[in-house]
């Protein structure tokens, strides 16, 4: 059986998102906060605490690590889990960078490392 590619989506570009800051984009199965790393990472949450819902768009960016407001959990921005002691998980979206461009993919069916083919369409926007 073969797996269907997934589906990119043009959400902004990078320096719409200020360095170790986010950019939230609302949706309709709650918001999704993009994050933006001191070397110019950037990784995609649901933006809701595994651990009490907190907004982790409002949290501190250090390193690949975000600070959550409410409670100082640190999620890893990579896999969206909870750094030990703690434990939980929040939603994560693949990311790519092509150029300055940075595209969204909501198959939850896909690898998080997948990149999309040069000839994917990429030009809706969330």
């Amino acid at each position: 059986m073969e797996m269907s590619q997934p589906i990119w989506l043009h959400v902004c570009d990078i320096n719409a998102i200020p360095r170790l800051g986010t950019r939230v984009l609302p949706h309709p199965d709650g918001n999704i906060a993009l994050f933006r790393t001191e070397s110019d990472k950037v990784f995609a949450l649901r933006d809701q605490c595994p651990h009490k819902g907190g907004a982790l768009s409002q949290g501190i960016v250090h390193g690949e690590r975000v600070t959550c407001p409410l409670h100082a959990w640190n999620i890893d921005l990579a896999t969206g889990q909870a750094c030990a002691p703690d434990v939980g998980c929040a939603e994560r979206f693949a990311v790519r960078l092509d150029g300055s461009d940075v595209l969204l993919s909501f198959d939850k069916t896909s690898d998080k490392t997948v990149h999309a083919p040069a000839d994917a369409d990429v030009s809706a926007t969330v």
